[in-house]
């Protein structure tokens, strides 16, 4: 049962990421250099409170799901799914805390490369997020 709700939980993550990657961007990229600050700024810090409590939630559930089974892939999606944790903190935060700083209100214009930037370092996110939801599907087959 705990399996299921790591792979819950992990394909919400999945599933937030690629929306982010493949709906979101997209749509943020095609606004003027100063709407695209100006959306990015708020859109980044609801998004990134929300998809890191959700990776601590799939963390922990699968944690309990391999203590309880003693099944590597839980283990392993544990592991896939804390990952954009670390990603973030040393890859992408440069970039994030660059973008932060900037005013909104004025011209940045290093702000369109930077967010594009950010876009692709978050790929790997979303690319985590469904390796781990493969794992604990994995996982959850086998227990």
């Amino acid at each position: 049962m705990v399996g299921l709700l790591a792979l819950t939980v992990a394909a919400v993550f999945s599933g937030a990421a690629i929306y982010v990657s493949v709906a979101e961007q997209p749509a943020r990229l095609g606004l003027d250099d100063k709407a695209l600050l100006k959306e990015w700024q708020p859109s980044y810090k609801r998004g990134a409170a929300m998809q890191a409590s959700i990776a601590i939630v799939a963390c922990v559930l699968g944690l309990i799901a391999w203590w309880q089974t003693g099944g590597f892939a839980f283990l392993l999606g544990a592991i896939l799914i804390i990952l954009p944790w670390p990603w973030t903190l040393m890859i992408m935060m440069p970039t994030n805390q660059l973008l932060e700083a900037m005013d909104a209100s004025a011209d940045n214009p290093q702000a369109r490369a930077l967010i594009v930037k950010w876009g692709t370092r978050h790929l790997a996110r979303a690319g985590l997020g469904v390796l781990a939801t493969l794992a604990f599907l994995w996982g959850s087959h086998l227990a």
